[in-house]
């Protein structure tokens, strides 16, 4: 039975996460993660819980569970600070917090999501076999459990990087005073925010990632599982 929140349809028998009737690319354990919180709403689950139903007979570090969540939460627009669909339990686990309905399959979507789809879906980094979809707005990078896009490595801050994304704007970078620094097309980002373009490497201390936007090329890429 699919499954309604906010302008998002979760189709479990398809596998498929759709905004607008535009498909939101999902790696297959994100997809997971995002289907046991909210098959198990509003009740919040351990970080054990979810490392069983998510990969079960399997041994994953916490940094992965944490790094897929913050795919998760780029993939919704999600805020770990002001979480409008997936919550921090600090210290336990996580819980689905949206209001969620199980409506027809024939239902018609919100009037609001195709206007906000475009937005959703173009802007990504690349970090090894990994893409990372960016959310509208802002997208803080680093170490830390709360912020959008974790990056669990030693030579990352806590809070690294600043990338935003804005409808009918470049996206642009800012380093947030890192110790180890940000850098773009091997140059040192000093001061205020610095324009990123598609195909633009990245490099938040040691690790290197590769910034991807499909808008600059009139299509949207297609991700696999």
């Amino acid at each position: 039975m699919p499954v309604r929140f906010g302008d998002f349809l979760l189709d479990r028998d398809r596998r498929l996460l759709s905004r607008g009737g535009e498909r939101v690319p999902l790696a297959r354990k994100a997809f997971d993660f995002l289907d046991v919180l909210v098959s198990e709403r509003p009740r919040a689950l351990s970080k054990e819980q979810v490392r069983d139903r998510v990969w079960p007979k399997t041994v994953v570090s916490e940094s992965t569970v944490n790094g897929l969540l913050g795919e998760l939460r780029a993939a919704l627009g999600d805020d770990a600070r002001e979480p409008r669909y997936i919550r921090t339990v600090h210290g336990f686990g996580y819980a689905f917090v949206a209001e969620a309905s199980e409506p027809p399959a024939d239902a018609p979507l919100p009037a609001s999501s195709a206007a906000t789809t475009p937005a959703l879906l173009t802007a990504r980094l690349l970090w090894e076999d990994r893409l990372i979809p960016l959310s509208p707005g802002e997208n803080i990078l680093g170490r830390d459990e709360d912020v959008n896009v974790r990056i669990d490595a030693p030579s990352v801050s806590r809070r690294h990087a600043l990338i935003t994304i804005a409808v009918g704007e470049p996206a642009s970078i800012e380093d947030l005073g890192s110790k180890n620094g940000t850098w773009v097309a091997g140059q040192r980002l000093e001061g205020g925010p610095t324009t990123l373009t598609d195909g633009d490497p990245v490099r938040l201390g040691k690790i290197e990632l590769l910034f991807l936007d499909s808008k600059e090329k009139g299509s949207t890429q297609t991700v696999g599982e």
